[in-house]
């Protein structure tokens, strides 16, 4: 039997039917981790995120570098969209990274999602 793949950030434990129910559950409202979401609390977890992606420290990532050019490509571009998902609670494109290619654009974005809610 095969075991499931593991996306960052998640313990491996989850079975893909828990994880869609907890998914599902939380769509409509920001995890814990994401009190009010306010653009330095996006800013700062969208740089951990992509930082962990690609196995760098945070502070190595400027807020203004394309993420493309520093190395974020197409299945970690999309796997940051669903830790954004899971993260605030909002449903994202597949292109999320493509169309804001900053960490200052997505947090941007992100935070205009929220506060359009």
């Amino acid at each position: 039997m095969a075991t499931p793949a593991t996306t960052p950030g998640t313990t491996g434990t989850e079975t893909a039917g828990a994880a869609s129910s907890a998914i599902a559950a939380s769509a409509g409202a920001p995890s814990a981790g994401a009190p009010s979401a306010g653009a330095e609390a996006i800013r700062t977890w969208l740089t951990e995120r992509v930082a962990y992606f690609l196995d760098v420290r945070p502070q190595d990532i400027a807020a203004d570098d394309l993420l493309v050019e520093i190395g974020l490509d197409s299945v970690y571009a999309l796997t940051l969209c669903g830790d954004v998902e899971d993260e605030f609670g909002i449903l994202v494109e597949a292109t999320l990274a493509w169309d804001h290619p900053t960490i200052d654009a997505l947090t941007a974005h992100i935070h205009s999602e929220l506060a359009a809610r």
